[in-house]
């Protein structure tokens, strides 16, 4: 499958001995390719084997674009965090900086999702101020976002600038979809015809992307 994709997407978010082998296979085919690689990297900081699995992928194969939300991130970076599951617990480190350092030791773009988003590895670090609360209250929004960056990494080579625009877009989506939502469930349905539904001068009239 690798072999005919434009960009390869990891989540860790169920893991099995053998599906994380399967990842490192994908993963070495992308990079022979030359396709990105985005890992997210979630529930870093539950448990040691996480952990441990989440840095061999790190570590055996190229990840281009490492996301996750602050705790996550700062786990993967080394510090000594604890989360519960994918909540993110508080970061006592300043989370540009976080995001610089790991992203110049890895050679990768980084993204920390949060209130607002942070794009750091390229020559230019992005934040973007897109999206509602109520994303937090619907299963897999997270994941969907690194979905969402790596269609917009197949066709965009600056990986930063790629990832800013998919969380802009995937945000913009929601604040639409918040409009006309009356709770979780209702929203839900509404993001994915708002996602649809998306058009450039939406886009150009409500993205707030900043340095």
């Amino acid at each position: 499958m690798t072999r005919i994709a434009s960009a390869l997407v990891l989540n860790v978010g169920t893991l099995t001995a053998d599906y994380v082998e399967a990842m490192k296979t994908a993963a070495a085919s992308a990079n022979r390719k030359g396709i990105p690689v985005i890992l997210d990297v979630c529930g870093a900081g539950a448990t040691e084997w996480r952990d441990r699995k989440v840095f061999e992928l790190l570590d055996q194969v190229h990840i281009n674009i490492i996301k996750g939300n602050a705790s996550e991130v700062a786990r993967v970076s080394g510090m000594n965090i604890r989360t519960k599951g994918v909540d993110t617990a508080e970061v006592d480190a300043d989370l540009e900086t976080l995001a610089r350092t790991l992203a110049a030791r890895r050679r990768a773009t980084v993204v920390i999702t949060g209130q607002a988003d942070l794009v750091a590895g390229g020559p230019e670090t992005y934040r973007v101020n897109n999206g509602v609360a109520l994303m937090t209250r619907v299963v897999g929004t997270g994941c969907m976002a690194a979905s969402i960056i790596g269609a917009f990494a197949a066709v965009e080579p600056d990986h930063g600038k790629a990832a800013a625009c998919a969380l802009a877009c995937y945000g913009i989506a929601a604040e639409l979809a918040a409009e006309q939502s009356r709770g979780p469930a209702s929203f839900k349905d509404a993001l994915f015809d708002c996602l649809y539904r998306l058009d450039q001068s939406t886009i150009e009239k409500m993205q707030r992307i900043g340095p």
